[in-house]
């Protein structure tokens, strides 16, 4: 994450689901673009891709994507396509998205210091095929 005018920058993608903002990050290839599909597909909407703009506003932490690529997706394999988008979002839930050798069993909670705000950080594996519900999971715990 860097800082910028006014909030910070951050490397990743960023969806809506329920009025709430969960970023999804990883390496190149770690299926940030193949989750952010699948979460699409059930409901949610895209926010950002690859570069995510964050400003601390009400209380929170808004996510929205820099003019250039807004409503934009990379998808691997087909290129850069078009998508119906939402402008800012209020962020909710960091998904890190790593090896699965890596995801805890029964993960104990870890929070992200993000513009002053902790926000809960949660570790999955992006190609199981019930990621997009963990992530699901994940969101309805924290917002009761």
């Amino acid at each position: 994450m860097s800082e910028v005018s006014g909030g910070a920058l951050m490397y990743g993608t960023v969806v809506a689901l329920d009025g709430w903002g969960v970023v999804l990050r990883g390496k190149s290839g770690s299926g940030k673009s193949d989750l952010a599909l699948r979460l699409i597909d059930g409901g949610a909407v895209l926010v950002a891709d690859d570069q995510i703009q964050l400003v601390l506003s009400g209380g929170l932490v808004h996510a929205s994507a820099p003019a250039a690529i807004a409503g934009l997706l990379e998808v691997r394999g087909v290129g850069v396509v078009p998508m119906p988008a939402r402008a800012r979002v209020p962020l909710a839930l960091i998904v890190n998205l790593v090896p699965l050798e890596d995801v805890p069993r029964l993960p104990d909670a870890k929070m992200e210091n993000i513009l002053g705000l902790d926000l809960p950080v949660l570790d999955l594996f992006a190609f199981e095929a019930s990621a997009p519900q963990k992530v699901k999971v994940a969101l309805g715990s924290l917002l009761g």
